[in-house]
């Protein structure tokens, strides 16, 4: 059974900072690229940011360039360890974060779609006050 388990959230005054963790592990599990998505109330669910294992190219959301880092660690390709780190947070940054899983390749564009991903997370609540 593959489990993604997210932690991290909280509240956080804007331009503040918070970090999120995300757990992937399973019997067989097997991950080509990880994302993180987040999902605000009445909003589709956007992307954020993915990590291919393989090459370690990073993608980013224009939105958060320059303030979120995404990283990962898949030493002993059993567990996956992805890490957002967020700076300079800004009130729309609020909502429910995901991690996600793809677990073979697809085009680089398609990282960008929630619907390629096959593993999710529960989510993690991320509230930035103003």
């Amino acid at each position: 059974q593959v489990q993604l388990v997210e932690s991290g959230g909280g509240l956080v005054q804007a331009g503040g900072s918070l970090r999120l963790s995300c757990s992937a592990s399973g019997h067989t599990f097997s991950s080509w690229a990880m994302g993180w998505f987040r999902q605000a109330p009445g909003k589709e669910r956007e992307f954020v940011a993915s990590i291919r294992w393989s090459t370690g190219i990073t993608d980013y959301a224009d939105s958060v360039k320059g303030r979120f880092t995404i990283s990962g660690d898949n030493a002993n390709n059993t567990v996956y360890l992805v890490y957002l780190q967020m700076n300079s947070l800004k009130p729309e940054d609020a909502a429910v974060y995901y991690c996600a899983s793809k677990s073979v390749p697809v085009t680089s564009g398609s990282l960008y779609n929630y619907e390629w991903y096959d593993y999710w997370g529960q989510g993690t609540q991320v509230t930035v006050s103003s």
